[in-house]
């Protein structure tokens, strides 16, 4: 049967409209079966800390068990692309650090992932500082005595990273642009590793995450003599910040957040964001955030998304005068 030009046009209309209204029922009834949260890193990683967290708490929220995989590998890029070609239902969503950011600005993937374009921001979870810390024996007391040291001995002191275009890698590229002086970058498969070098001696220093060295810290074997944040950290307040050391252009932390597919239905999307909100401001949700070093944002999709935008124009910038390639 031969059908009309106009017959065609309402089909093509009708073959349009349906999957919005089903969008709509479907955002109503979610979720109606357990949710996926990918992390691109391993087990015990920040980002896998904080998954735990919010899927332990903002599951019985949701009324649905929020499963965590792990799909360790590439600086997370792997995972990313995993969630980004993943359906636009609310079922798989990806946990995201900033260093996924950077890590794609300095190895941009094939094909290349757009952070805002790829994903619908939900909602920014946490976030907790950096710490620029040393050996004690290295014998200086402030980042000011550091860069002293460093001016003194310029392409002779090193600092560690879990890989170059992760966060601490660009840490250690921006001190080097702000303070005026010459380092040499040592990447690391991760931060286990790096922190056991640090402790060594085989390495200068290194920015750490509080969580994952503060036993070291008490007991002596690490010194933290900056924090990253734009104020001091709840988990080591002695500790001042980068800027109060006399090394302007920080003030940042390393933040996590929820991220979904593009195109994702935004009612889907506001009922994880609302989920987000109450189960990281329970008691128990920030104290386990705090024992790690992290404190609970109150980000919504909107913000988070303008955040995500900033960040690369930002690492973007610190990158392009770094002169650094894949």
């Amino acid at each position: 049967m031969k059908i009309d030009r106009r017959t065609l046009l309402r089909l093509a209309v009708s073959a349009t409209t349906l999957p919005a209204a089903a969008r709509v029922a479907h955002a109503d009834t979610y979720p109606s079966r357990p949710v996926r949260l990918i992390v691109g890193f391993t087990a015990g990683a920040a980002s896998d800390v904080v998954a735990r967290i919010f899927a332990h708490t903002a599951g019985p929220i949701l009324g649905q068990q929020i499963v965590v995989e792990n799909k360790p590998g590439a600086g997370s890029s792997i995972a990313a692309h995993y969630v980004a070609h993943a359906p636009k239902d609310g079922y798989t969503l990806f946990l995201p650090a900033l260093s996924t950011l950077t890590n794609e600005i300095v190895n941009p993937t094939s094909p290349p992932l757009d952070m805002s374009k790829d994903f619908a921001a939900v909602a920014q979870l946490a976030e907790g500082p950096f710490f620029l810390t040393v050996n004690p024996s290295l014998g200086v007391h402030s980042v000011g005595e550091l860069v002293a040291l460093a001016k003194s001995k310029p392409g002779q002191l090193s600092y560690g990273s879990v890989g170059a275009g992760s966060l601490p890698h660009l840490c250690g590229v921006l001190f080097e642009q702000r303070a005026g002086i010459k380092l040499v970058h040592v990447p690391y498969p991760g931060s286990p590793e790096s922190v056991t070098d640090l402790i060594a001696g085989r390495i200068t220093m290194a920015f750490v995450v509080g969580s994952s060295t503060i036993g070291q810290i008490n007991a002596g074997q690490l010194l933290p003599l900056a924090t990253t944040g734009a104020k001091r950290a709840t988990l080591l307040p002695n500790v001042p910040t980068m800027t109060e050391g006399g090394v302007s252009g920080f003030g940042f932390n390393l933040w996590l957040g929820l991220l979904a597919p593009s195109d994702t239905p935004r009612p889907i999307v506001d009922k994880l964001a609302d989920a987000a909100h109450k189960a990281l401001h329970t008691a128990d949700a920030i104290e386990a955030l705090r024992k790690q070093g992290y404190e609970a944002l109150d980000v919504g999709p909107d913000e988070f998304a303008a955040h995500i935008r900033d960040d690369v124009a930002r690492w973007t910038e610190v990158v392009r005068t770094a002169g650094l390639k894949s």
